[in-house]
């Protein structure tokens, strides 16, 4: 009785804490954008560069903060993260939740560069959100429909286009390049729509992997391979649990894999690169199903 009667002040104060922080951190980043701006050298665009990552480091802690504000949370991480932050670094990770951001957010605050996630287009519109992201250069993607496509074929290869550009901005500072491979988030419905093979993922999708990989395959230092599972099949949203104070654990497991020669190459315009490179992800995504099922039978066990 007395925990639900707490949900409405532990909602208020983790949105409080996020709004707040956000918007303080994002004018920061936004001011330091207004500069990159109006002095267009190469020392003051590092230093700008710089000093923006340094306030998203910022916000990736008070983000991590939000996992403790309330109430106890506890993680279950498995692999390695024992990296540094003046590499470069390829992430896949499988995609359920908002939350999925704030937890790759405490996972890199320490010993990674500053992440770059591959932001949906109508994101950019957002007040000092979208702003701050672009001063990040995070890459924001236009998907068109294959109808679209038909209808304006030079619109064809534009997101290839965008992932070019940012990626080649990614080589001159250390980066750790985050890549939701399905797309999308999880949902039931997503997931018989696509008649997914995989019981708990959608569908990997390679364009985005393998175009990074191209670009800056030579520069990653690794490629880590990460699971983020949350407990429990509530049918209310994981940023409700939250937001809400019962997210009680988050497991996560990590693994670090060899960036190989085979894995770089001409996805365009190759059609055996092509299809190796989509077999090696949905075999990462079979190994990913399972880690997944895995997890969930520690977590009934444990109960």
């Amino acid at each position: 009785m007395l925990t639900s009667l707490l949900i409405p002040f532990r909602v208020i104060a983790h949105l409080l804490w996020g709004v707040i922080t956000t918007a303080i951190i994002g004018v920061l980043i936004i001011g330091v954008g207004v500069f990159k701006i109006l002095l267009p050298f190469p020392a003051t665009q590092r230093l700008c560069s710089a000093a923006a990552n340094g306030l998203f480091r910022v916000w990736a802690y008070c983000m991590s903060m939000m996992f403790q504000l309330t109430q106890r949370m506890e993680w279950h991480i498995k692999g390695d993260l024992d990296l540094h932050e003046n590499g470069w670094y390829m992430v896949m990770a499988n995609h359920r939740s908002w939350v999925d951001v704030l937890v790759l957010m405490h996972l890199t605050r320490r010993h990674m560069p500053t992440p770059r996630f591959f932001l949906k287009s109508q994101l950019m519109w957002i007040p000092i959100v979208g702003w701050g992201c672009w001063v990040l250069d995070m890459p924001f993607m236009k998907r068109y429909s294959k109808d679209l496509i038909q209808k304006k074929p030079h619109l064809k290869g534009k997101d290839i286009a965008t992932t070019t550009r940012s990626c080649a901005k990614f080589r001159h500072i250390p980066t750790t390049v985050v890549n939701f491979c399905e797309g999308t988030r999880f949902t039931p419905e997503k997931h018989k729509k696509k008649n997914s093979p995989f019981k708990n993922l959608l569908p990997p999708k390679a364009g985005g992997t393998a175009f990074s990989m191209q670009i800056m395959g030579e520069q990653f230092e690794a490629i880590l391979d990460i699971t983020i599972v949350y407990p429990g099949n509530d049918s209310r949203p994981v940023v409700w649990h939250l937001l809400s104070g019962r997210l009680k654990n988050v497991y996560v497991d990590i693994k670090t894999l060899p960036v190989t020669a085979d894995l770089i190459g001409d996805y365009a315009n190759d059609p055996k690169f092509k299809e190796h490179f989509q077999n090696w992800l949905n075999l990462r995504w079979h190994e990913k199903d399972q880690t997944i099922n895995d997890i969930r039978k520690t977590i009934t066990e444990t109960r």
